[in-house]
């Protein structure tokens, strides 16, 4: 029988050279949103099924005279409910004060860090950034995950505000499930490839929304040999990402500042590997099914592309697709329950793929053990601290 393991501390992430200080009270604030959200979600949110099931749903049947019949009608039912107020009001208050802690930290010592990323990127043919690149309708439309300036705002020359703010903080919202690089849906994709597909060396890799490039370093750093190009709209995020890498010795990847939707720059079929992570429920039903088109025509023959996501709603339980469809309304994640919904066999095929070589897998990251220490044998793992499954979709061109 496994143990609980106490709740880590965000002094335990690795600060490669271009990651934001803290003192010690920012420590103890980032802290304590963590650990509130691991409460909120651990102790508080069962509560909401409770409440759903013994006091909302009779009163709805009672009211109908049926059942809900979509996640829409729990939603519009929940809406008035004093516990499910309560619930949603103060996960949407850790992501907005994490959001504010992390501008704070940054803003600080917004000048140093800037020197540094700049250092990293003086003369780099490995970052191409292109004026000519506008911020798609899905994207700045909303500030994403209530981030102000979402990924791409700058407020200056050269500023890297948002994508410092975004690494330190995905700490505080995963509760350190991501590693101490935050990187763990780029080595749980690696780790099932060794496991499963150890045949499989791609030579060209494509890393489509890369953000700060916390995925992409380790598909660069597990094959070495490779060509990585990790892309984004966000001027700033790239800054970041490139200088990121560049401080964590990782120099076979190209940072550049494109659109998905047109990557005309590159030839038919020139990546053996395309992949995503947590980007389809950022995009939107017009942008989604043009970059599965390119990311068809880019795939080799034989290739592989897979993505990161949360499940579908299919097959889903009416009350579990209402608990995550959340984002949609309460996170700014407009596209959350509207990508989530999709039948993605026949976007696929839409976008020149078969449909049916869909195949969905769960991969799991390794346990940091620097965060959560190593594990005991025998230990089940059914505690805080166990190794994340990832939801992925994909198939083999």
């Amino acid at each position: 029988m496994s143990t609980a393991k106490s709740l880590p501390t965000w002094d335990v992430l690795s600060k490669h050279d271009v990651f934001p200080e803290a003192n010690n009270e920012e420590i103890s604030r980032l802290n304590f949103l963590t650990h509130l959200n691991v409460h909120l979600s651990a102790n508080i949110l069962p509560g909401v099924k409770t409440v759903y099931e013994k006091t909302v749903l009779p009163a709805y049947i009672k009211e109908t005279g049926k059942a809900p019949t979509t996640r829409h009608e729990i939603r519009k039912a929940m809406l008035d409910n004093p516990y499910f107020q309560m619930w949603s009001g103060l996960r949407r208050n850790t992501m907005e004060m994490r959001q504010q802690a992390g501008r704070s930290q940054v803003l600080r010592q917004i000048e140093n860090l800037v020197e540094k990323v700049e250092a990293y990127n003086k003369d780099a043919d490995t970052l191409q950034l292109d004026d000519a690149i506008t911020i798609p309708p899905n994207v700045g439309m909303v500030d994403i995950h209530c981030q102000p300036g979402c990924y791409y705002e700058e407020y200056f020359e050269n500023d890297v505000t948002v994508a410092a703010s975004y690494d330190l903080g995905l700490f505080v919202t995963t509760a350190g499930l991501l590693g101490a690089l935050s990187d763990g849906g780029g080595k749980a994709i690696t780790h099932w490839l060794s496991k499963d597909h150890s045949d499989f060396k791609p030579k060209r890799i494509l890393d489509i929304g890369c953000t700060v490039g916390h995925n992409a370093v380790p598909l660069a750093q597990a094959f070495p040999d490779a060509e990585v190009i990790a892309i984004d709209v966000a001027r700033p995020s790239l800054r970041y990402a490139h200088a990121r890498a560049k401080s964590l010795g990782v120099n076979n990847i190209t940072f550049v500042q494109a659109n998905a939707e047109d990557l005309s720059q590159y030839e038919d079929e020139s990546f053996d590997f395309i992949t995503t992570s947590m980007f389809w429920h950022e995009t939107s039903h017009e942008s989604m099914p043009k970059i599965f088109k390119t990311i068809n025509r880019l795939l080799k023959k034989g290739g592989l592309t897979i993505h990161l996501e949360q499940p579908q709603y299919t097959n889903m339980g009416l009350y579990e697709q209402f608990i995550r469809d959340w984002d949609t309304y309460f996170n700014n994640e407009p596209y959350w329950g509207p990508m989530h919904e999709l039948d993605l066999k026949k976007v696929l095929n839409e976008s020149g793929f078969n449909g049916e070589s869909m195949f969905e897998v769960g991969v799991v990251s390794l346990i940091d053990e620097k965060i959560f220490g190593k594990r005991e044998e025998g230990d089940s793992g059914e505690d805080y601290g166990r190794a994340p499954v990832w939801n992925a979709f994909g198939l083999w061109k």
